[in-house]
């Protein structure tokens, strides 16, 4: 019985694609990006929960917490027609850049505006129009830069990247919660400056996101229609 050599004909991902400038840089924004949603899902509920007397909890309930959180469900939902409207507009690459940007934006504002349940609420709601503008850019710039044979496969990878980025996320901000502890009665509880820290971190990898997809090649409609037009005069 012979062996195969070399890669199978047809690969169920084929990684040459992934490896394009425009795709990996796709991929990269997805996984910076993906972080910065992540990373308040985990630090703002805490801060939240954390008890008023270490003097910068909020000592909300869980319930108010989750209560709290859930308007940045509905900015996401909110913005998908706005970031529908952006892409016609604007193309993927301006409105990922641009839902990245909000996204920093928003741990900037909880960096200096933290000490209300309703000051989270509202950093946690620009954070969360970012991502309502940027998640629908993505599968739109994998699409516009694979062969038509690879979108399926160059889209599953995006999403991977994305999961990547909220799971190491979710390691990161444990490891910066766990840093600086102080001790209350039994157990310790992160420091204030951890959560700071966490949303400074949270800024950097959305901004850096934002940076990464600045890198992509622009699309020119016009070009793209000389270039199938010449193209089908070469099959004729």
């Amino acid at each position: 019985m012979g062996l195969l050599r070399g890669p199978p004909p047809h690969p169920l991902v084929d990684l040459r694609t992934t490896v394009k400038r425009p795709i990996l840089l796709t991929n990269i924004a997805a996984l910076l990006i993906g972080f910065g949603m992540m990373a308040q899902s985990i630090v703002v509920p805490q801060l939240l929960q954390m008890p008023t007397e270490v003097g910068y909890g909020l000592g909300q309930t869980i319930l108010q917490a989750g209560l709290w959180m859930a308007p940045g469900g509905l900015m996401m939902l909110a913005f998908t027609p706005i970031s529908s409207r952006l892409l016609t507009t604007l193309g993927g690459r301006a409105t990922l850049a641009l839902g990245a940007f909000v996204i920093s934006a928003g741990y900037v504002f909880a960096v200096f505006f933290d000490g209300e349940p309703w000051q989270l609420m509202v950093a946690t709601c620009i954070a969360s129009a970012g991502v309502g503008i940027g998640y629908a850019a993505m599968p739109t710039l994998i699409l516009e830069n694979s062969p038509a044979s690879e979108a399926g496969a160059g889209v599953g990878v995006n999403s991977l990247m994305r999961s990547m980025g909220t799971t190491v996320a979710g390691a990161v901000m444990a490891i910066v919660l766990t840093s600086r502890t102080i001790p209350m009665g039994s157990v310790a509880i992160p420091a204030e400056t951890t959560f700071r820290t966490c949303f400074i971190i949270g800024a950097g990898a959305a901004l850096a996101g934002a940076l990464v997809v600045l890198f992509i090649r622009r699309n020119h409609p016009r070009a793209e229609v000389v270039e199938t037009s010449e193209h089908a005069e070469s099959l004729t």
